[in-house]
């Protein structure tokens, strides 16, 4: 039998990365795909490394671009003749406040995090029905607790949450599974490409410079402590492999307690409490 086939997306560093390795070295025929290929020698590297070169692929594919999703795919097909498997990886971070950026800020952010998701689902919706397969999204412990500053990445981060939460029940009519996995703080260069300066961004801060310093020195603190790529990938791909996965996967025991958190948090007040103490 043929390997099953596996498309990631935002494979470039991090969780993307080691996801696609480790689907390759658990067995699947790993498409890895990014926005730009000549940013691949790690993985590459990290792929051959493993022992697992041979069963994994590069390909472009830029999430807020239909028409690169829709090659990207309709290429996967052409070549395998099957699409048994998608995780929705690529993503973007974000730090601001609505007051001081722009409607079209905040835009882009969705573009990316949201309807770059619902591009790539949705290409690969009619394969993975064909398959009875598998769609895998990685959200967010903020896709479930709001977080300050992170107003726009969390908004986009609720909508996948939301729209996958949604989606399960009426794709498992048809056979395709729905999990969406959240990690919380992950030690990767999905920080760094946020791009932002901590001294400029407190001194253009105006009214909000104090709370500003004191989150982004808490954010410090947390990503420092942070679980690994490889740690968090290793529970994207047990999605992939359980028999059963479940609709929602914590990537670790901090994650499952911030969310539990949140999910108990009827009225709202416990959530905003623990919130609240990070802009002291």
């Amino acid at each position: 039998m043929n390997a099953p086939v596996v498309l990631v997306t935002g494979t470039s560093t991090g969780i993307g990365l080691e996801t696609a390795v480790g689907a390759a070295r658990a067995g699947w025929r790993t498409v890895a795909t990014l926005r730009d290929p000549d940013r691949a020698g790690r993985l590459r590297a990290a792929a051959d490394a493993a022992g697992v070169g041979d069963l994994l692929e590069v390909r472009r594919l830029d999430v807020v671009d239909q028409a690169s999703v829709t090659a990207c795919v309709a290429d996967v097909i052409a070549r395998h003749g099957r699409l048994d498997a998608v995780v929705n990886n690529a993503g973007a971070g974000h730090v601001g406040t609505l007051e001081q950026e722009t409607v079209d800020d905040v835009r882009a952010v969705m573009e990316v995090n949201f309807f770059g998701v619902l591009h790539v689902t949705r290409a690969a919706l009619p394969h993975l029905r064909a398959a009875r397969g598998r769609l895998v999204t990685v959200t967010s412990v903020g896709g479930v607790v709001g977080q300050p500053f992170n107003e726009a990445y969390c908004a986009a981060k609720f909508a996948v949450e939301g729209f996958m939460e949604s989606l399960a029940p009426v794709a498992a009519t048809v056979g395709v599974s729905v999990c969406v996995v959240e990690p919380g703080a992950v030690a990767s260069e999905f920080v760094a490409n946020v791009g932002i300066d901590r001294d400029t961004a407190v001194a253009a801060a105006g009214p909000y410079g104090a709370a500003l310093r004191a989150y982004l020195g808490r954010s410090a603190g947390a990503f420092a402590a942070a679980q690994s790529p490889a740690e968090a990938a290793a529970a994207v791909v047990a999605t992939l492999t359980d028999p059963e996965p479940a609709p929602r996967v914590q990537t670790s025991a901090a994650a499952r307690q911030f969310v539990a958190l949140k999910l108990a948090d009827t009225d709202g007040l416990g959530v905003t409490a623990l919130t609240a103490g990070w802009l002291r």
